[in-house]
């Protein structure tokens, strides 16, 4: 009887969950996101303030692991297009530059080398333009 129950609870969540897609509106939210994170680490360079470089980074690392093709990329009838597009090896690569950087931005400024911070700020910046003239079309 409890093998049932949980089976039907099970099936019933299930049946219920929506399955989320990832939206044009949502990626262009995550790029607000990501952009105002880049704005306060730049901040907290100008002010010389590691609380709001910390924040930044943080902010910036939770939000560049959400990007991902939008269904009508997945869904594309080119297939050229639908490659690019769906470029995930190029994106996760990409994703993980921007986050190891961001841990550089945030040891470097906290051991008082600030130059080196902004440089890896300047490497996240040549990250971000590589996806969007590579996959974005720019």
């Amino acid at each position: 009887m409890k093998k049932l129950l949980v089976s039907y609870v099970a099936l019933l969540t299930l049946g219920v969950a929506e399955v989320k897609t990832y939206t044009q509106a949502d990626r262009i939210l995550d790029m607000q996101k990501m952009a105002q994170a880049m704005q306060d680490i730049q901040s907290g360079f100008f002010y010389n303030n590691l609380d709001i470089v910390k924040a930044g980074a943080e902010d910036l690392k939770k939000t560049i692991v959400k990007i991902r093709p939008i269904d009508s990329e997945l869904h594309n009838k080119d297939v050229y297009e639908r490659w690019m597009n769906n470029n995930t090896a190029m994106t996760k690569r990409i994703q993980r530059n921007i986050a190891s950087r961001t841990e550089v931005i945030i040891k470097r400024f906290e051991n008082g080398d600030p130059r080196q911070a902004l440089q890896e700020y300047s490497k996240i910046t040549e990250q971000c333009m590589k996806c969007h003239i590579s996959l974005r079309k720019w």
